[in-house]
């Protein structure tokens, strides 16, 4: 029949004495192969076929029950026909409501019948909508006592189809409301291992859409969601809850008129007397949905304000309680009166109008520091709860009460307690965000009272609430905080502390310092718009310039601070052409030029050592610089580039300020003697170089790299040679992808190699350092040639002086930087290059491992840890069984990073074990024990959750260890560590 040799009409004749066999079961065959066939062959038949086997499978309803199923699965596939005859959908359905009792069939078939319905729904609409309501009465009759979930699912969705999709009900809206609701809420657990995988979720989900799909349904919703919100099963409630709420987005308040008392009874029930959270959210959540569609009511003269009736019951029940003078249920009536008021502008209104003087008589009259400030917190949450006006010229709610809000705010920021202060804060960041509610003269008094709290205030939760308030007030009122704010931090930083006598000055210098560090971070948090970081970029450079003079005696850590407090301002900036131009013309040349300056005088000839020559400082500089270059845009990021790129191979100063710098500054070259202060600036070229986008051009980029290779391979100090190491590296992995790429690897490969084969040469850790950096750089955007470094790394395991460095340097490849070769500095990252990393390299660990000599094994441990320790978890477990010998070998280390490290990786793969690490469990319980006596408090803990993991493996494996174990648990029980008592009690408990 597929084929096109035999029609289906000839299928049928050749079945015939099958067909009209007078053995019933001779016929169900007859039929189950024709139905068979059609579920193959229904695409291709034509309409006279379909016409010929609907009459024919319409008639066998009527025969044997024998014969039901396979004529069920027939006309299943018929319904599936394009070429259905116009009228046959109706006249095949009413034949099955009409000959078949659908409950008494077997799961299967009723699923036939359900699925016949959802096709015909999907084809042939039209003609189901001409049955009227015969069809949903056909439809209850079918349905009315399924019990299997799966059919459920198929008997809920045509139920939805037939609300959402406008056929018409007739007298039958009860009947199919019953039919569906009978099975709410859903109380359904899937059996372990269930391969349908049916969730109760699904089954909730697909019912509501049914019960909440018409509002014709809400006379019987209602009172059967009041009803089942008195029950004690918590997931009926939340149900229900959730139904509700889903509900009266579809209602008018006319639906809801006659049962508003008996919701609001419910509801206040379930949010004053709550045991879950989960179900006074979801009550909360109802509350607010009920007023928003009380509120979108349009009223006529004649008609009851349903709105205003329903807040007046809440009102009744919840008001009092905010006046009540233990405030005991306070939360639970502001949590209410808050949730209705954040429904609708019109409910705002209301509930602000009737509760607003209330809380603020009350505030006024307390005297106690607990309870005004649990009455702020309160108005706090009125405040947001309450929709931000849209429109400009709609008056805030809360318009009539600022001159109160705002003496409440700030008599309580005048207190000296700390937690009221912290309040207020967030009352009166709240108040800013509604638009148009405060005046110019109550934004310069916040600012006034901030700025106070600011420099007098010591404890630091308070200071990081004002800071946070002071942010988020200048990203609305820029101009007050240009005018007060800045001015005041900066002579407040630039005065200094008052020498007394001895012992004062050690606390002033403390106290001194805590108000520079907390003026810092509220210049940062200030400086979202381009018109405040205009203002307060100048004073933490000055910081910087102060600093370096020695003019203002700033300590190191405060030069730090405002570095930290310039790049802050870097990464929240709105990216402007302004704020670009604000850092390219200024911050970028006037922090390489102090760097500079500080640099060539070295140690200077009074003795006195610039902070600027301090690794921190330098360190914290990069940032700043790398943050801005990363967000220039692509023309001032050229010309960035160009000019350092002169500054460090030319020496040209022209675009730095105050450039009064000897003509022959050579920042790449070897210095006289013993000096690094100049080539330690390399630090600050990568800053600005590698962190440009990609289709940045560097100029002089070949002269450039060889400089770099050379510092790196040459230099002796640290700072100097490892940055330019990055630095070389940076530009590496961005270089597109050419010959003369390959022939600048391969020749730095040469170099690096010769100085590390040579055991003598003193510049070993350099090349290493070099080789290192490039080989991330490589590997990072899978270049071929990444392979023969990593190899190279490999064979350095073995060596005597740099096997634990190369260890080591394992980490630093499969870490991110957080400097150079990261996404943020556009570098070329490939997706998933640890994994790619592990599955070509992990078979050559292991053959080394093998062939090493006992003493550097450890090497390989180490390196085996770092690997996998970078790997995603669900690679981990995946791969871990392969290596589970040398992971073993590696708790035996004596090296405790390589403990903690082999520790956390064995975890995950412990909570589901492979059959390989069963049969290892001897050695693995024997060095899990060993290692809870470890001196180092973190392997105690990590080594006591993976004996933790063991006890969940099977019974029998396990039980032979149990005594052994609870002897050697014994010991941390008694821990000097609290964490490691904590973790020892669960593992043992368990065991």
């Amino acid at each position: 029949v597929k084929d096109g040799q035999f029609t289906i009409l000839q299928l049928v004749e050749a079945l015939g004495l099958s067909l009209t066999s007078s053995q019933p079961h001779t016929r169900a065959r007859g039929v189950q192969l024709l139905s068979q066939v059609l579920q193959d062959c229904y695409g291709g038949l034509t309409e006279r076929e379909v016409e010929v086997l609907i009459a024919f499978y319409e008639n066998r309803l009527k025969d044997h029950y024998v014969i039901t199923p396979p004529v069920l699965q027939g006309l299943r596939a018929l319904t599936k026909c394009t070429a259905l005859p116009p009228g046959s959908a109706v006249s095949m359905l009413r034949s099955l409501f009409q000959d078949v009792h659908v409950q008494s069939l077997m799961l299967a078939e009723r699923a036939c019948v359900y699925n016949m319905l959802i096709n015909l729904m999907e084809t042939r609409e039209a003609e189901l909508k001409g049955l009227g309501a015969d069809f949903v009465f056909g439809f209850v009759q079918s349905m009315d006592g399924e019990r299997d979930p799966r059919n459920l699912l198929l008997a809920f969705q045509v139920a939805k189809n037939i609300i959402h999709r406008g056929y018409d009900l007739g007298k039958f809206t009860e009947e199919l409301f019953e039919v569906t609701s009978c099975y709410f809420p859903i109380d359904f657990t899937p059996p372990p291992n269930d391969p349908h995988g049916i969730t109760k979720e699904e089954l909730i989900q697909t019912l509501r859409d049914v019960l909440t799909g018409t509002p014709r349904f809400a006379e019987f919703l209602l009172p059967l969601i009041i009803e089942k919100l008195d029950s004690d099963v918590q997931s009926a409630k939340l149900d229900s809850l959730q139904t509700l709420t889903a509900c009266v987005s579809q209602y008018e308040h006319k639906d809801l008129a006659e049962f508003l008392e008996g919701l609001w009874a419910s509801l206040r029930r379930e949010v004053f007397q709550t045991s879950s959270e989960k179900i006074e959210s979801a009550g909360l959540t109802a509350l607010t949905a009920l007023t928003s569609c009380l509120s979108r009511s349009v009223l006529s003269s004649d008609s009851e304000d349903s709105l205003c009736t329903f807040l007046d019951l809440v009102l009744k029940d919840c008001q009092h309680h905010l006046c009540e003078p233990d405030l005991k249920l306070v939360w639970p009536s502001a949590k209410m009166l808050q949730a209705a008021c954040s429904a609708s502008n019109r409910a705002s209104h209301i509930i602000t109008a009737a509760v607003m003087p209330a809380l603020i008589e009350q505030y006024n009259s307390r005297t106690q520091c607990s309870q005004r400030r649990t009455l702020l917190e309160v108005v706090q949450r009125f405040i947001q709860s309450v929709k931000i006006q849209s429109s400009e010229n709609e008056e805030s709610v809360f318009l009539a009460f600022r001159p109160s809000l705002c003496s409440m705010v700030f008599s309580a920021l005048t207190e000296s307690n700390s937690s009221l202060q912290i309040t207020a804060t967030l009352v009166l960041t709240s108040l800013v965000q509604q638009t148009g509610l405060l005046l110019d003269s109550d934004i310069e008094l916040a600012v006034d009272h901030l700025t106070r709290l600011l420099l007098t205030e010591e404890d630091d939760r308070v200071s990081l609430a004002v800071v946070e308030c002071v942010g988020a007030l200048a990203e609305l009122h820029p101009a007050a905080f240009i005018t007060k704010l800045i001015p005041r931090l900066k002579e407040e930083m630039f005065s200094e502390p008052m020498d007394q006598d001895n012992n004062r000055v050690a606390t002033e210098q403390h106290s001194h310092h805590a108000v520079r560090q907390r003026c810092l971070s509220a210049l940062a948090a200030v400086s979202t718009q381009p018109s405040v970081v205009q203002e307060s970029t100048p004073v933490l450079l000055e910081v910087l310039s102060s600093a370096h003079t020695g003019r203002v005696g700033f300590s190191v850590e405060e030069v730090v601070l405002a570095c930290r407090s310039l790049q802050g301002i870097a990464e929240q900036v709105q990216d402007t052409e302004e704020t670009g131009r604000c850092f390219h013309d200024v911050i970028i040349p006037r922090l390489l030029s102090l760097a500079l300056q500080a640099a060539v005088q070295g140690e200077g000839s009074s003795g006195r050592r610039s902070p600027l020559l301090e690794e921190v400082v330098l360190s914290a500089m990069v940032p700043v610089i790398s943050t801005s270059c990363s967000r220039l845009q692509p023309t001032m990021a050229g010309q960035t580039a160009s000019r350092a790129v002169s500054l460090f191979l030319e020496g040209d100063v022209s675009f730095l300020p105050d450039n009064s710098f000897p003509s022959h500054i050579q920042l790449l070259k070897k210095q006289q003697g013993n000096s690094w202060s100049q080539s330690q600036m390399v630090c600050l070229l990568m800053g600005c170089v590698c962190s440009l986008p990609r289709s940045v051009e560097v100029p002089q980029m070949d002269h450039l790299l060889s400089e770099l290779e050379e510092m790196s391979c040459t230099c002796s100090h640290p700072l100097s040679y490892t940055s330019a190491a990055k630095c070389f590296a940076g530009l590496v992995n961005k270089r597109p992808q050419s010959d003369s790429l390959d022939s600048l690897i391969q020749s730095t490969m040469k170099r690096v190699c010769s100085e590390l084969d040579s055991t003598s040469s003193s510049a070993r850790t350099q090349a290493f350092t070099l080789m290192i950096w490039v080989a991330k750089a490589l590997l990072l955007r899978y270049h071929p040639l990444s392979t023969a470094l990593t190899d190279k790394l490999f064979s350095l395991l073995d060596d005597a002086d740099l096997g634990p460095v190369a260890a080591d340097g394992f980490s630093l490849l499969m870490s991110d930087s957080a400097d150079v070769l990261n996404r943020g500095c556009h570098a070329d990252v490939r997706i998933m290059y640890r994994q790619r990393f592990f599955s070509e390299n992990s078979a050559k660990l292991v053959q080394g491992f093998n062939a090493a000599p006992q003493e550097k094994k450890p090497n390989y441990l180490k390196a085996l840890s770092n690997i996998v320790n970078k790997l995603p978890k669900q690679v981990q477990v995946t791969e871990l069984p392969a290596l589970l010998s040398l992971l073993l070998e590696a708790l035996s280390c004596p090296d405790q990073g390589v403990q903690l490290s082999t520790l956390s990786c064995l975890e995950p793969v412990l909570i589901d074990p492979p059959p390989a690490l069963i049969q290892q469990l001897e050695a693995l319980v024997n060095r899990l024990l060993a290692l809870t006596s470890s001196p180092v408090m973190n392997v105690r803990i990590a080594s006591l959750r993976c004996i933790h993991a063991v006890s969940r493996f099977p019974v029998h494996e396990v039980l032979p260890f149990r005594a052994r174990v609870l002897r050697a648990l014994a010991r941390p029980l008694d821990d000097r560590k609290r964490l490691v008592r904590g973790e020892a009690v669960q593992a043992r408990a368990e065991w």
